[in-house]
């Protein structure tokens, strides 16, 4: 018999999965694709859309959305299983209660904060790893893979060929090496949840890792932060490096920053140099974007292809809020003169 841990729907059987998903075992079969096939298919059968979007910093990143049914049954596993999963204190992105505002917080005032970001955070995270995952939690070899499969996805060549032009180096390939394989894909409606409950384990040992040196940890996506006012960076560096690499992930080194008091120290695009805070100009883009969504569509300004762009939009709203409720007002304003769809 199973052993379970945690509050997760106790399926026992791959065709007991399937029903308690309002599906047939075939159909379980043909959402999870445990053969691949989705990367071999016309495009009018596939289970995703694709879109490549160019990076500030001259990457690249693919946006995967789900067809409607699948994110429908990529939502009920979200509810039925992975939030139940344990999600460690240090992660605040994708959490209810939490918001950049939470995750800023403990390294205001600090006398030096230091930022580093994890390369290809979701084509990272693959589905041998969330299988290995949901099988400690108790499901069943045929279950885990079967649930893995369904939140996860191989992009088709075509699709790959497709990539715009733009900075050629070894952190492109390895991004679509990864894109290849089977990766959470970003645009599905359980990918930042499942991300979040793949890294626990990492969280918790950065953390671990943070406390001993003094400092302050926390999470947001692919953004880590640390803080404090005596800072051992000779320690604290590579010590992260080791971690992050030993947890099957890797650090962009690009984005690696430390800023000291007399410099803007930013952690989840807020600056905390004193209270945590979104800029003028984090609010002036806010506005324009707003002004822009009113005036052509949201949709025509969603270029990130957000699954819920409304849901984005009050958030970014909200983290304007948190610092300025001025400002905030007004662009409340602005958002209520959008028309959706």
């Amino acid at each position: 018999m199973p052993v379970w841990r945690w509050q997760v729907a106790r399926w026992t059987t791959f065709d007991e999965c399937a029903a308690a998903l309002d599906l047939t075992p075939g159909e379980l079969s043909w959402f999870a694709d445990a053969k691949g096939w989705n990367r071999r298919a016309a495009d009018p059968i596939r289970h995703y859309g694709y879109r490549w979007i160019p990076t500030a910093s001259g990457g690249v990143r693919l946006i995967e959305r789900p067809k409607p049914r699948l994110a429908e049954l990529q939502r009920r596993i979200l509810r039925h299983v992975v939030e139940a999963l344990p999600v460690h204190e240090a992660a605040h992105g994708f959490r209810r209660g939490r918001s950049p505002m939470s995750c800023a917080t403990p390294h205001a005032g600090r006398a030096t904060v230091v930022r580093m970001d994890l390369e290809g955070f979701f084509p990272t995270v693959s589905a041998r790893r969330i299988s290995a995952l949901l099988a400690l939690a108790g499901y069943p070899e045929a279950v885990a893979e079967a649930l893995a499969g369904v939140l996860t996805t191989a992009a088709p060549p075509d699709v790959l060929a497709a990539a715009p032009g733009g900075r050629r180096d070894p952190a492109r390939q390895r991004l679509l090496r990864n894109l290849a394989a089977t990766h959470l894909p970003q645009g599905a409606p359980s990918s930042p949840a499942v991300a979040n409950a793949v890294t626990h384990h990492l969280d918790r040992r950065l953390d671990g890792l943070a406390r001993s040196l003094g400092a302050a940890y926390t999470r947001y996506a692919d953004d880590l932060a640390f803080s404090g006012n005596s800072l051992p960076l000779r320690r604290l560096l590579p010590g992260v490096r080791r971690i992050v690499t030993d947890e099957g992930f890797r650090l962009r080194d690009d984005k690696t920053s430390i800023t000291g008091a007399h410099q803007r120290q930013r952690v989840a695009g807020l600056v905390v140099n004193s209270a945590p805070a979104a800029s003028r100009a984090d609010y002036d883009t806010l506005r324009a974007l707003l002004h822009n969504c009113a005036r052509t569509g949201p949709e025509a300004q969603n270029r990130a292809a957000h699954p819920d762009f409304r849901a984005h939009l009050l958030g970014r709203i909200g983290w304007i809020a948190a610092s300025s409720p001025a400002r905030a007002a007004k662009l409340r304003a602005l958002f209520d003169g959008i028309s959706w769809p």
